[in-house]
């Protein structure tokens, strides 16, 4: 069998991944000195192939392509991938859920007790105290709605329940929910002190004008799942009327976020920059499914974390 590898590994992992499979496996790995020719070429030959490849790479995928392990949760981008009968293709799963998790609640803690505002001032030895104690908030008891029932929202709503917080959670179908349909929401967003999404990327501007006129004055908006559920103008124009204290995003419509977005120079906003899935041993998890799945695979068993591209779950 021949492997393709498109994510970056460092080289314990590259040869974890040699001494387990070889020799009965031929693996082709993407390093920083590859080109995209080398590359492309090795993809083309794969029957398994770990990473998340460009998407135009699947016009001319092999036809012996037997299973694909994305190094991501999401997997929206690859919904119109043509690929053929029987090729098994599985996610991350919830490998990133608690990173995630912690990392918005991380940047909304940030925000409520000023610790951005409080960095910045260090950078300029400004010593400000006293003025900022009374503009700063508490989690502690906040009306809190969580848009997703999926492993993020549900890693969001175990941290927020264990900081005191009143919780609900969005999901059409999901029985860990209680709010289930937009009407709901509607209903529940002017008594929510903050929103954290964690929705995926088939909810295509969810996050709109109309859900930010519903907001509570004061409130937070935090988002953690995809920049393309949220109007990031609507985001903007409501930021820049007063009527929101702020925002934590990690994930943008646009990444990197481009030079000239207001966002960067908004002082209520903290940019997390897609980093929160990030930690230090992520890598070593995608190595460990993507052996594992190979086993069962191999062995007749089912792959964990399998997902179905076109229905985006």
């Amino acid at each position: 069998m021949i492997i393709y590898c498109h994510s970056m590994l460092d080289e314990p992992l590259r040869q974890k991944l040699v001494d387990t499979l070889s020799p009965q496996h031929i693996i082709h790995f993407r390093t920083e000195t590859t080109s995209d020719e080398e590359a492309l070429s090795s993809f083309q030959s794969a029957n398994y192939i770990l990473g998340n490849p460009p998407v135009q790479w699947f016009d001319n995928v092999s036809d012996n392509l037997k299973f694909w392990q994305l190094d991501s949760a999401g997997f929206d981008q690859f919904a119109s991938v043509p690929l053929k009968d029987g090729v098994k293709v599985a996610n991350m799963g919830d490998w990133f859920a608690r990173p995630c998790a912690e990392s918005i609640v991380g940047g909304v803690l940030a925000l409520y007790r000023g610790l951005d505002t409080l960095t910045l001032l260090k950078q300029k030895s400004e010593w400000v105290g006293a003025k900022l104690r009374a503009e700063l908030k508490i989690l502690y008891q906040q009306n809190v709605i969580i848009l997703g029932a999926g492993t993020i929202g549900q890693s969001v709503n175990a941290i927020l329940k264990g900081l005191g917080c009143n919780t609900h959670m969005m999901a059409r179908t999901s029985p860990e929910a209680d709010l289930h349909s937009r009407e709901d929401l509607m209903n529940a967003l002017p008594h929510a002190d903050l929103v954290i999404n964690t929705l995926p990327g088939t909810a295509t501007y969810f996050v709109d004008t109309e859900f930010f006129s519903q907001m509570k004055d004061q409130s937070v908006y935090a988002s953690v799942g995809r920049g393309s559920t949220t109007d990031e103008h609507a985001l903007i124009a409501v930021l820049n009327s007063g009527k929101l204290d702020g925002a934590v995003l990690d994930v943008t419509e646009i990444e990197p976020l481009p030079e000239e977005s207001p966002l960067w120079k908004m002082t209520n906003v903290i940019l997390t920059q897609h980093t929160g899935g990030g930690h230090k041993h992520e890598h070593m998890g995608k190595v460990d499914l993507f052996l594992n799945n190979i086993f069962a695979l191999e062995s007749g068993g089912n792959v964990a974390n399998e997902v179905n591209l076109v229905k985006g779950y």
